[in-house]
């Protein structure tokens, strides 16, 4: 059974870039161990990309880093330079939100779990990921 949902509304550093996402009240956010994640301190949670909405006149804000398999696909402001969300390589369907953009006070808990991005692909089979941004029907 899924948590309780709530909606949260964030933005960039500059505000121009701003979102909502419906998520669950407690999460399970990842840290990778990758070169590009490790440098920028990036934590993050999958959300289906049903429950993301990119607000007002935020796309024409934004440009994107496309990594080389052509999944992974980085957003950040042309202001401030932050990436509070962007498509993953292990949920391309989806959308990963930055935690650290987001009001920690609209969590009742948070739990971080270790990412091995230097051996992604062994890690990926084993962590689970794939299955973090599923909605469940309560149908």
């Amino acid at each position: 059974m899924e948590s309780e949902l709530v909606l949260h509304n964030d933005n960039c550093r500059c505000k121009k870039v701003r979102w909502k996402v419906q998520a669950s009240i407690s999460v399970i956010a990842w840290k990778c161990n990758c070169f590009d994640y490790s440098m920028r301190g990036n934590v993050h949670f999958v959300v289906s990309r049903q429950r993301f909405e990119l607000l007002g006149d935020s796309d024409q804000f934004i440009t994107t880093y496309i990594f080389r398999t052509h999944t992974t696909k980085h957003t950040f402001s042309k202001f401030c330079g932050i990436s509070s969300f962007y498509t993953p390589k292990s949920n391309p369907d989806d959308i990963v939100v930055t935690l650290t953009c987001l009001d920690p006070r609209t969590f009742s808990h948070v739990e971080i779990r270790n990412f091995d991005g230097k051996n992604w692909e062994n890690f990926y089979n084993q962590s689970g990921i794939a299955l973090q941004s599923k909605i469940h029907s309560t149908n």
